[in-house]
């Protein structure tokens, strides 16, 4: 047994190359991804854009790479807040109980029962449409999975001998819980973590596609399938492009948190 140690391999890979695509195009793209060469409007695949050119132009390649960028950045600014406020959240039900938990509990409760990307259709409209409000919609969909990990992990742990004596020899409520109870949770809450990036993903592609994530004329993902749809039979690679980033993003992470929770919750 490899313990995940294949599905680790496989999916730092994949995230890896992603990664650094995506780094690499805040620094170089082979052209500027707003650059319109209407000579060469939905051009095949060539040496001087490996990918074909969209409808405008555009060098596919380029804006592909430089979508991941915002792409991941939306992705990761998501489940950190999410863990953030989840942790917090988690940790005071969990660990205090009685009314606190059960104020916590219901508020969570009252989120989940609608539909997540309701909720961000929901947030993304009401709010004024930017950039950062993708992150917010996204960030609150997520929350209630997360702080569910965090509260059962802390109602595992705040019981334990080692809390207990930690407790008798003084240690307050607020250190008990960040150093005692807080880092056992750590590698369940890591694999959840993983795969909610993974998860953030296609619910940013999602948002961006309905025209409500990465405002043009910033590149994403979804904006570029939305895009392609029209012409998807003359120049196919227009939409295989970004939706082949999305699936190889999204198979990395996934592989990366099975490869965790067989490594670390067997």
């Amino acid at each position: 047994m490899d313990n995940g140690k294949a599905e680790l391999k496989i999916g730092c890979v994949l995230t890896g190359i992603i990664v650094f695509l995506a780094v690499l195009s805040v620094f170089w793209t082979p052209y500027d991804i707003n650059y319109m060469d209407y000579t060469a409007r939905l051009a095949a695949p060539s040496l001087q854009h490996i990918f074909g050119t969209d409808n405008l132009g555009r060098d596919i390649f380029s804006r592909a790479i430089k979508g991941g960028g915002y792409t991941l950045v939306v992705a990761v600014s998501t489940v950190a807040g999410c863990t953030v406020i989840s942790s917090i959240l988690g940790l005071l039900g969990g660990f205090f109980g009685g009314f606190v938990d059960e104020i916590i509990m219901r508020v969570i409760d009252a989120v989940n029962s609608f539909p997540g990307i309701l909720i961000a259709l929901i947030i993304v409209t009401v709010m004024k449409s930017s950039d950062y409000t993708i992150i917010i919609a996204l960030c609150i969909m997520f929350v209630p999975s997360f702080t569910r990990i965090v509260r059962t992990g802390t109602l595992q742990y705040k019981n334990a001998d080692f809390v207990w004596s930690n407790k008798i020899f003084g240690d307050s409520d607020l250190r008990l819980l960040l150093v005692h109870i807080f880092p056992n949770i750590m590698p369940m809450l890591l694999s959840s973590i993983i795969v909610g990036l993974s998860n953030a993903i296609p619910a940013e592609s999602s948002m961006s596609y309905l025209g409500l994530g990465i405002q043009p004329p910033k590149p994403s993902w979804g904006r570029m399938l939305f895009e392609a749809q029209s012409y998807i039979f003359k120049a196919p690679l227009c939409a295989l492009a970004p939706g082949l980033m999305i699936v190889v993003t999204i198979v990395g992470f996934n592989c990366i948190g099975e490869g965790l929770r067989k490594r670390y919750l067997k």
